[in-house]
């Protein structure tokens, strides 16, 4: 079983548009509600996986319920804190022209610190059944930038490893005692560690002295088209496959972790889990929901993925 934390849940509300115009009325050819949030997502790509997971996360009001709704329709089962307020909905605008997508969020929740410490202890009651954990996103009102920290420290007294997928002071504040894997993208890991990369291989060398100097165990980012670097104790590797024809993107990097998790912890060497997570990441930018994917998919394009040492 794969247990997933989730402080910032989301209803992503998927509107199809052919572009964005600034300034006029726009409607969407289509639109959906799917589950948001990254560790949530995972959730939804194991279970399409086929693979056993428990999400624990905080809701609110009638989004909340909403949400609940949806991830009964995944069959994930799930350990919720209700609390006073309401959900927050994603607008996640995919562009059909261009075929990309945008975030537009809005309404937040505030976590008193009892329903903090509330999380933390539903993490020490379901750790010991889980194989892995997979926490990201980030942090809502009224948590300490310490959470994940905290959170990393409970998975291991009870020698469970973590897949960590966050940004910023939460992913600062966990560098002491850090995570089994240290998850991003690009973007994120340019901004948590002020290391802006014009160029790939410079992405590589700031990733290798990144690990190097905060002693991290591994080290994974996420690269959209151009695959996954992962600095590991396996050495630097790069995964990659052939661009897919992007139906929604929104997800890709939580299908990634929620993949990684599990072929880790099914005993797969490094190259042969990332060959795995790079066709699974590639093949959710094929639906319309965010972190779905199919199982025929990823199975057509694995046979394309390769695995290449960077060192």
């Amino acid at each position: 079983m794969i247990l997933t934390v989730t402080p910032n849940a989301a209803l992503d509300r998927v509107m199809f548009i052919d572009e964005f115009r600034p300034g006029t009325s726009m409607r969407p050819d289509r639109w959906l509600d799917k589950v948001g949030g990254k560790a949530l997502d995972a959730s939804v790509a194991l279970a399409m996986f086929g693979v056993d997971t428990l999400a624990l996360t905080f809701v609110a009001g009638s989004v909340g319920q909403a949400l609940i709704g949806l991830l009964d329709g995944y069959g994930i089962r799930h350990d919720e804190i209700w609390l006073a307020g309401e959900t927050r909905i994603s607008h996640v605008l995919v562009e059909t022209n261009y075929r990309r997508h945008s975030h537009l969020t809005a309404g937040s929740i505030t976590v008193p610190p009892e329903a903090g410490a509330e999380l933390l202890a539903k993490i020490d009651r379901h750790a010991p059944a889980a194989d892995w954990l997979v926490a990201g996103g980030t942090l809502p009102a009224g948590l300490p930038p310490d959470f994940y920290a905290r959170l990393v420290a409970r998975a291991a007294k009870h020698n469970r490893p973590v897949l960590l997928d966050s940004s910023g002071a939460p992913v600062q504040a966990v560098l002491e005692s850090p995570p089994a894997v240290l998850k991003m993208n690009w973007g994120e890991f340019s901004y948590t560690f002020n290391a802006p990369a014009g160029s790939f291989e410079q992405l590589v060398n700031q990733a290798r002295q990144v690990r190097q100097q905060y002693q991290l165990p591994a080290l994974v980012l996420t690269c959209g088209e151009q695959g996954i670097v992962a600095i590991t104790p396996a050495g630097a590797l790069h995964a990659s496959c052939p661009p897919q024809p992007v139906v929604n993107a929104a997800g890709a990097g939580d299908v990634a972790s929620a993949g990684l998790a599990w072929r880790l912890s099914l005993g797969e060497a490094w190259p042969a889990a990332l060959r795995w997570t790079v066709a699974a990441s590639a093949a959710s930018v094929l639906t319309e929901g965010t972190a779905d994917c199919r199982l025929a998919d990823i199975e057509q394009i694995l046979p394309q993925t390769t695995v290449r040492p960077l060192d």
